[in-house]
C-alpha cells in the first residue's frame, strides 16, 4: 500500500509568532480553551525537561506500521512537530533512534505520538523532544500505508497540519491555527489574573476566599447513648 499525502496550504507562523508562546504552559492553554485541547495523560515526555513548540504535521499510522512517519520526515519543514496518530497501540514501536537522527537532520522540532517508541535513551541523549504513550523494544512493519497532512485524532484531540503544538512536563496542548491570536490574548489575561492571585496569597488570602469556594459544612459526631 502507499502513503497518501494530502497536500495542505496553511499559514506558516513566523519565528516571532512562535516565540510569543515560549513562556506559555500547556495547562494555561487548556484552561483558556474551555479546559479542552489537551491530549490524554498517557502521552507524555520521554524524559523530564522536554519541551517543544511548533506547527503540527499530522500523520496517521496503520497499527504496528511506521511507513507514514518515514514519509513525514521527508515532507516536513524545519521547525515542524510531527503529530502521529498510531492508534494508541502499545506493543509495537513506530519510532526509534535512526528516525530521530533523520528527523533532526531535517530540522524537525519534535514528535508527538499516540503510540509507542523505542531507543528511548538514545532519543533523550540526542536532545530530541519526544512525547509518546509508552516505550517498547519491538519494532514495526513498513509498507501498510497511512497518510500525511490529513486531520487526525491524536490523544483525544483533533489535529490538522499547521495547528500549534505546545508540549511540556504536563503533556500536550493543541491550538487550532484559526485561534492562535485569540488564545494567546486569553493566556496573557490569565497570566495577569494568576499573578494577582499569587500576590494575594502572599498577603495571607486563601484560595477558598479568592475563588469563592462554597462554605465548609462542619459535621459534629453524634454522641452515642
Amino acid at each position: 500500500m502507499t502513503v497518501r499525502h494530502h497536500k495542505q496550504d496553511y499559514g506558516r507562523l513566523s519565528t516571532d509568532q512562535l516565540a510569543q508562546w515560549h513562556d506559555v504552559g500547556t495547562a494555561e492553554i487548556s484552561d483558556c480553551l474551555d479546559r479542552a485541547q489537551a491530549m490524554f495523560g498517557a502521552i507524555g515526555p520521554l524524559r523530564p525537561g522536554m519541551r517543544v513548540i511548533g506547527q503540527a504535521r499530522a500523520v496517521s499510522c496503520m497499527v504496528a506500521d511506521n511507513s507514514a512517519l518515514h514519509a513525514a520526515i521527508t515532507l516536513a519543514e524545519p521547525g515542524d512537530v510531527l503529530v502521529a496518530a498510531a492508534q494508541g497501540f502499545e506493543d509495537v514501536a513506530v519510532w526509534g533512534g535512526l528516525m530521530t537522527r533523520a528527523a533532526m537532520a531535517r530540522g524537525i522540532a519534535g514528535l508527538i505520538v499516540d503510540g509507542a517508541v523505542r531507543d528511548s535513551d538514545e532519543i533523550a541523549e540526542l536532545g530530541f523532544p519526544c512525547f509518546a504513550r509508552c516505550v517498547v523494544p519491538r519494532g514495526p512493519h513498513k509498507g501498510f500505508g497511512g497518510s500525511v497532512d490529513a486531520p487526525v485524532s491524536c490523544g483525544g484531540v483533533t489535529v490538522s497540519s499547521g495547528d500549534l503544538i505546545v508540549a511540556d512536563a504536563d503533556g500536550v496542548a493543541v491550538v487550532s491555527l484559526a485561534r492562535i491570536e485569540t488564545t494567546l490574548g486569553a493566556v496573557r489575561a490569565l497570566q495577569e489574573r494568576e499573578a494577582a492571585t499569587i500576590a494575594k496569597i502572599a498577603d495571607g488570602a486563601s484560595l477558598a476566599d479568592i475563588y469563592g469556594v462554597p462554605e465548609i459544612a462542619v459535621i459534629t459526631p453524634q454522641t452515642q447513648t
